[in-house]
């Protein structure tokens, strides 16, 4: 028996979380998963798997072999990408994490391009604002919007953007127009809820770092429900410009106090530190980088 086609069926019975499901990722019989995580047992002398009628649960003895058997297969994985890349192809699975509204702005019209020029990568990709964990869920890129990224990951900047106070002219014409931060703490605001400061808003004014604690009328983890509750003139947000701009150069919002100058972002792509970049990850990261390099959400 392949040993690596042994170790191939525990983990994808394991990452399924049923024999059925194996069964089917694998495009092979019930029965055949069932006897080839058998014999591996057998051969190794140990029982992986608890099996009830109702779950599959790994035992201590499973869960060291199958941290073991995730880390060889990607390994092999990486070394057959890479020789198939020296031939100017790319193949597999390529999991990628990406904001829910950059990912639907800018990244989403890139991909065709990227699944034309490399047809025997299958993509995978997951929307969220929430900051997954890459190496314990499992993905190989995330695209992020962030201050900095993190120490523990490696990539390379797409572009930049800024976050922009901003409210309708029909919300400012019936509450007033702010003329510093202060005057936040009276007025409706609309939050996002992921903002890494909270309720606290910082800016960069003309006599150094100002923060104001305000009091949100409406709370989101989306930053396209705040923009329309901002255009259905509901209170001040403060935004990125990739996702307000064009509302910004139509009018559709006023930019607040831009003396007083929120933060600026950079977007990045990144990946788990590695010793060798997976050619699937570099050759992704070369097309955004292409696709993004001449574009600034700065002004």
């Amino acid at each position: 028996m392949d040993r690596f086609q042994e170790m191939s069926v525990f983990a994808a019975v394991v990452d399924a979380g049923s024999f059925v499901g194996a069964s089917d990722a694998l495009e092979m019989s019930k029965p055949a998963v069932s006897r080839h995580v058998a014999e591996l047992e057998a051969r190794l002398g140990v029982r992986l798997l608890h099996r009830t009628t109702r779950r599959l649960s790994l035992t201590e003895e499973g869960e060291v072999f199958y941290a073991r058997c995730k880390e060889l297969l990607g390994e092999l994985e990486e070394a057959e990408a890479e020789i198939t890349s020296r031939a100017g192809k790319a193949a597999g699975q390529l999991k990628v994490s990406a904001p829910v509204s950059f990912g639907l702005l800018h990244l989403a019209p890139l991909w065709p391009a990227f699944m034309a020029r490399h047809p025997d990568v299958v993509l995978d990709v997951t929307l969220s604002d929430r900051m997954v964990d890459l190496v314990e869920e499992g993905f190989d890129l995330a695209v992020r919007v962030a201050r900095l990224p993190s120490s523990s990951l490696v990539g390379r900047k797409l572009s930049s953007t800024r976050a922009v106070l901003c409210a309708s002219p029909k919300y400012l014409k019936a509450h007033g127009t702010p003329q510093h931060p202060s005057e936040l703490a009276r007025h409706t605001v609309i939050a996002y809820s992921l903002l890494s400061t909270g309720d606290t808003w910082s800016f960069e004014g003309p006599d150094g770092a100002v923060s104001v604690k305000v009091q949100p009328r409406m709370r989101s983890n989306s930053g396209d429900t705040c923009r329309a509750a901002a255009l259905g003139h509901q209170g001040i947000i403060i935004q990125p410009t990739f996702l307000i701009g064009d509302d910004l150069r139509s009018g559709a919002l006023v930019e607040l106090m831009p003396q007083y100058r929120a933060i600026e972002l950079g977007i990045y792509a990144l990946y788990p530190t590695r010793k060798h970049v997976l050619p699937k990850v570099r050759l992704l990261v070369d097309h955004l980088v292409a696709a993004l390099k001449k574009k600034s959400w700065l002004d």
